[in-house]
């Protein structure tokens, strides 16, 4: 199967550049896996599309403020963008401009209660940085670091929350899980009043999220690793919805991720926690999730990819198509599926 069999043609404009100040106010496309049916609905109506029994599997993490401007002893700027925690206060980072960037270089941010030094060079550039501050790491992020946007939206977030899911606690993506971006509280308190259960999950989302796949070949496609954490409450609770016959409805491409990636590690699901990079494209038999709650996605991405895999290449497509029709909003900050 080739990257191309996953292109369709996006005008520039319906790149969504800002959140809307309603969470739940989204456009939704409903979608039937089995027939490709589709039915143009508001957010909201993902409630009546859930039924009592079911279990809402939800990702939370909650994204760092992950880029850093800083200087160098010269006083030239740099900036950073903190990709992965390899251990402690050890993180992989892209560094710009990076070609001056050499192991045993140093830097400081703000007023100098945030310095670093690069160890060593790490794999497409990157750099193995070390941070050195007094206090908690995340609060100083707080204070000096701001939200890594996609480099697909151009516009200025001016409410930082906006790019946090409202459910979000666990630090550690350098990207949100744009798909529970939807939910507020109220719909999720008539949710759970609906008698459907909800279970937290965590994976920390990286930036291989915005990498195309450059090969022609999708199995030459090699993603990269993101960690996660599944505990035995979540197991609890999905492994009840499914013994009663109810459906574990995943949301967004990251609870897919991580539930298929903890199944396959054992005969049954188990709390576990490690890193995946688990590929999920046509072609694979999926061990948990029965629905997905999910944004648009970019042509050619492992993203459209996966979700093919739970409904049909040429019914997502098919969908795509009609989105773009009726000038749905894509991306991080745009409406979102349902595909049930």
């Amino acid at each position: 199967m080739k990257t191309s069999d996953f292109y369709f043609d996006l005008p520039e404009d319906l790149i969504a550049q800002t959140p809307l100040k309603d969470r739940a106010a989204s456009r939704l496309l409903f979608m039937d896996k089995e027939t490709g049916a589709l039915r143009h609905e508001t957010f909201r109506d993902v409630l009546h599309h859930l039924q009592p029994g079911d279990c809402l599997v939800i990702n939370d993490t909650r994204v760092l403020p992950a880029r850093l401007f800083g200087r160098r002893r010269s006083g030239a700027a740099v900036e950073f963008l903190l990709l992965k925690r390899v251990e402690g206060d050890l993180w992989q980072t892209l560094v710009k401009p990076g070609k001056k960037a050499r192991p045993g270089d140093t830097f400081e941010f703000g007023d100098g209660s945030l310095s670093a030094v690069i160890e060593d060079l790490s794999e497409e550039g990157t750099r193995l940085v070390r941070f050195n501050y007094d206090g908690i790491f995340e609060e100083v992020l707080d204070r000096l670091g701001t939200m890594p946007l996609p480099p697909y939206i151009r516009e200025t977030l001016e409410d930082a929350e906006r790019y946090q899911t409202v459910y979000s606690n666990k630090y550690g993506s350098a990207a949100a899980p744009t798909a529970g971006l939807h939910f507020d509280e109220d719909l999720l308190g008539a949710i759970e009043e609906k008698g459907v259960t909800i279970a937290r999950i965590t994976l920390h989302v990286g930036l291989g999220t915005f990498r195309p796949v450059k090969s022609e070949s999708i199995h030459d496609h090699v993603m990269h690793a993101e960690y996660f954490e599944i505990s035995e409450d979540a197991v609890r609770k999905i492994k009840q919805a499914k013994s009663a016959g109810n459906r574990v409805i995943a949301v967004g491409t990251t609870s897919v991720r991580t539930l298929e990636s903890a199944a396959g590690r054992h005969e049954t699901l188990q709390a576990c926690s490690g890193w995946t990079d688990i590929f999920i494209y046509p072609g694979y038999t999926f061990k948990v999730v029965d629905g997905l709650i999910t944004n648009f996605h970019l042509p050619e991405s492992t993203l459209i990819m996966l979700v093919s895999a739970l409904a049909g290449r040429e019914h997502v497509l098919s969908a795509y198509r009609e989105a773009v029709k009726e000038r749905y909003r894509f991306f991080s900050f745009g409406d979102a599926m349902l595909i049930l």
